[in-house]
């Protein structure tokens, strides 16, 4: 299992934890994790002003993926959908796909089609399997008690993830969690949005919006978040005590990357799941994991 990693704008500036946590379990489930230094912005932000350059920065990504004869893994879900979506679009129509290549000329690049974009949780899920990361586990996190966020972009659009997950009811993050031991559980708005699409434009709207789920999920009893998108994680992580001062609530819920939980499983110290980046401290909570 070999992959292309795109790491998308985010989480080199923000989530380094995300990337840390998310190379120790690859490597130790034997995924390759192949950097591309030439990678650009997946092109998601340019999408609702300008759909062909969005477009084409994703197909520029895609093409620099096929050079190597590499598949695309991404842990950011926006990013995920960007590059899925371009690379699914261009394989079912030529004459689109001749017209970006058109203007891939211009740096010396073209895009043939053919290459996958997965999420990262998904090659997990089908491409290693539950036995094979259960294998490696080697501390039981029954103790804990997790809210899954999914967030809108991991399964959506469903056709270009091929479905797999049901977009309604989704259970794929629920079954990764749960070869922890950890208990998964369920609460109002579980599907519901983070709010972050509306940051840039209406900050107020936004925090209201992850306020409401924080509410829900605190109320439900969990004593974490976990989740697989980074921007997801900003709202929720870096942006949790400015909700909590603006309206005068507590929350104190730790917040944890996918990769994060399944590297406590697998018994790798905190500074190497990048724990200590964590915004809304964690050392209470997962301390007796460390003892």
């Amino acid at each position: 299992m070999t992959y292309a990693l795109f790491l998308g704008c985010t989480i080199p500036a923000r989530s380094r934890n995300y990337e840390l946590s998310a190379r120790k379990v690859a490597q130790q489930l034997g995924i390759e994790l192949v950097d591309m230094n030439d990678f650009v912005c997946c092109g998601f932000p340019l999408k609702s002003a300008d759909m062909d350059a969005a477009e084409r920065m994703a197909a520029y990504n895609l093409s620099l993926a096929q050079k190597q004869n590499l598949d695309i893994c991404a842990l950011c879900s926006s990013c995920t959908s960007a590059l899925a979506e371009t690379a699914h679009h261009l394989s079912q129509d030529d004459g689109r796909r001749a017209l970006v290549n058109e203007q891939l000329s211009k740096v010396g690049a073209v895009y043939q089609g053919d290459i996958r974009v997965r999420h990262f949780a998904r090659i997990l899920l089908e491409e290693v399997g539950a036995e094979r990361i259960r294998s490696h586990l080697h501390k039981d996190l029954s103790d804990l008690t997790i809210a899954v966020h999914y967030g809108c972009h991991y399964l959506k659009p469903s056709a270009v993830h091929n479905h797999f997950d049901d977009v309604e009811d989704p259970r794929s993050l629920d079954t990764l969690i749960g070869l922890t031991g950890a208990k998964v559980i369920d609460y109002p708005g579980r599907r519901n949005c983070c709010g972050g699409p509306l940051l840039p434009v209406e900050e107020a709207l936004a925090a209201s919006v992850s306020k409401e789920k924080l509410d829900a999920v605190k109320e439900a009893g969990a004593d974490a978040i976990c989740l697989v998108c980074p921007f997801c994680a900003v709202m929720y992580d870096g942006n949790q005590k400015s909700i909590e001062s603006q309206y005068g609530v507590e929350y104190g819920l730790p917040v944890l990357y996918l990769t994060q939980l399944l590297g406590v499983a697998m018994g790798f110290d905190r500074k190497e799941l990048g724990l200590n980046m964590n915004v809304v401290k964690t050392k209470a909570l997962l301390k007796r994991y460390f003892e």
